[in-house]
């Protein structure tokens, strides 16, 4: 192993963010939009709790929070210049659907469209506000999942900061070293 040299604790998230980048769509009064999201957190998993924080100053967090629903939207590698995009715009002067010549489905359960153009797509309802308003901290269940039967594992992406990101790589299967009950 190679020596460690310090790093600014500013800069952490370059390890500890390894999960996809997500599009978060909402809606709310006739409004729509679409946020980018670089963390996310998942809280447990029967129910399907998942939890992020959302900026008060993003034009999502109102329409999120008075809707109390959203979708968690996962775009693949090929959809990065959109996602930057959607991240480097306000839903507040723009539809993002539109500009970004992305296609809102309706959702099952919740107001918030879904993107079409993305791999999976997670409706959310909001069900637990406590921490929104000292951390804008969002806890979410997710009532409807579904995703696209191929590719088994798409090529997603990692934010690292500083405007880099990393494409999910090979797959390693260790599934025969598990018990049965953690998989």
């Amino acid at each position: 192993m190679s020596r460690k040299v310090d790093v600014p604790v500013s800069d952490v998230r370059r390890f500890l963010e390894p999960g996809p980048v997500v599009l978060v769509s909402s809606a709310d009064r006739g409004d729509t939009d679409i946020m980018t999201m670089g963390w996310l957190t998942v809280m447990e998993f029967t129910p399907s709790l998942v939890g992020c924080i959302i900026s008060s100053a993003n034009h999502s967090f109102g329409l999120i929070r008075r809707s109390k629903a959203c979708v968690i939207n996962l775009p693949t590698a090929d959809l990065i210049d959109t996602v930057v995009g959607i991240g480097n715009t306000t839903g507040a002067e723009i539809d993002k659907f539109a500009h970004f010549g992305l296609t809102a489905e309706p959702a099952v359960h919740v107001a918030a469209p879904l993107i079409a153009e993305c791999h999976a797509n997670f409706e959310c309802r909001l069900v637990d506000g406590c921490l929104i308003d000292k951390y804008n901290f969002f806890i979410f269940e997710v009532v409807k999942a579904q995703a696209a039967a191929r590719p088994k594992h798409p090529e997603t992406l990692h934010y690292l900061g500083g405007g880099a990101f990393m494409v999910s790589g090979r797959i390693i299967s260790r599934r025969s070293k598990f018990r049965p009950e953690m998989l």
